[in-house]
C-alpha cells in the first residue's frame, strides 16, 4: 500500500509540474509573439486591441478577459478545475514578467525566428498544460460548454468564437499578420504531437482480494483486475 501510495503522490506531483510549468510556458510564447511583431495568436489581438484601448499591461488584461470569460461558465453549467483557475493568473503574469525581460527586436532577421520559436513553444506549453489533466483553460471551456448548450460542432463554435476575437481586436489596434496565419495553421498539428509526448499514464491502484466469506464452505474467489482511478 505504501509503495501505491508513493507513486500516486509521485504521479501527482508530475502533473502539477506540468501544468505550471506549460502555463509559464504559454504566457512567456505568448510574449515572443507580441516581441516579434507579426501578429499574434486569435485571442492575443484581442488581448492587444484592449491594452492599446485601456493602457493596461497586456498580461493584466489577458487575465481580467479570462476572469469574464471564466464568469460566462456559469450559465454554461461548466466546472472548471485546478488548471482553468490557474491558467487565468499563471499566464498573464508570466506574460508580462517575459515582456519585462525581451525588449523590443530590431529587423526581419531576428522577429522571424522569435515568431517561429513563440508558436513552436506555444504548442509545446499547450501539450504540458492540457496532458496534466488538471481541466481546460477558461477560453477552451467557453468553447465546449457552448458546443453542448448549442448542438454546434466544436469546429464551428472554436471558429466562431476565434473569428470574433481576432476582428474585434484588430478593430481595437491589435496585430494581425503572418504569424496570425501561421499559428492558426500550426498550433493545431504541434499540440497533437507534444499532447502525445507529455501524456501521463493513470496510476493504478493497489489490487485488494477480498476475504472469502465465513461459514462451512467458503466460495473461492477469483482474482480481480487491476484498478485504475479515473483522472
Amino acid at each position: 500500500m505504501s509503495d501505491t501510495t508513493a507513486r500516486s503522490d509521485t504521479h501527482l506531483t508530475r502533473r502539477l509540474v506540468q501544468l505550471y510549468v506549460g502555463l509559464t510556458l504559454y504566457g512567456a510564447s505568448s510574449a515572443l509573439l507580441v516581441r516579434a511583431e507579426l501578429g499574434l495568436e486569435p485571442w492575443g489581438v484581442l488581448h492587444q486591441g484592449l491594452t492599446e484601448l485601456t493602457g493596461i499591461s497586456i498580461g493584466v488584461v489577458s487575465i481580467i478577459v479570462g476572469a469574464i470569460v471564466l464568469l460566462l461558465w456559469i450559465p454554461l453549467r461548466q466546472r472548471p478545475g485546478l488548471g482553468t483557475v490557474s491558467n487565468v493568473f499563471v499566464v498573464g503574469l508570466a506574460m508580462d514578467g517575459t515582456l519585462a525581460l525581451v525588449g523590443d527586436l530590431d529587423g526581419f532577421g531576428v522577429r522571424i525566428p522569435v515568431m517561429a520559436l513563440g508558436i513552436l513553444l506555444n504548442g509545446v506549453a499547450t501539450g504540458l498544460y492540457i496532458a496534466a489533466r488538471f481541466g481546460p483553460g477558461p477560453r477552451d471551456g467557453l468553447m465546449t460548454g457552448l458546443n453542448r448548450a448549442t448542438g454546434r460542432s466544436i469546429r464551428l463554435v472554436r471558429t466562431a468564437i476565434e473569428v470574433a476575437v481576432v476582428v474585434t481586436g484588430f478593430l481595437l489596434g491589435g496585430s494581425l499578420g503572418a504569424g496570425t496565419v501561421l499559428y492558426a495553421l500550426a498550433i493545431g498539428p504541434l499540440a497533437q504531437l507534444f499532447l502525445r509526448v507529455f501524456a501521463l499514464p493513470a496510476p493504478a491502484t493497489a489490487t485488494v482480494t477480498p476475504a472469502p466469506p465465513a461459514g462451512p464452505d467458503p466460495v473461492a474467489t477469483p482474482p480481480s483486475g487491476q484498478a485504475i482511478l479515473p483522472q
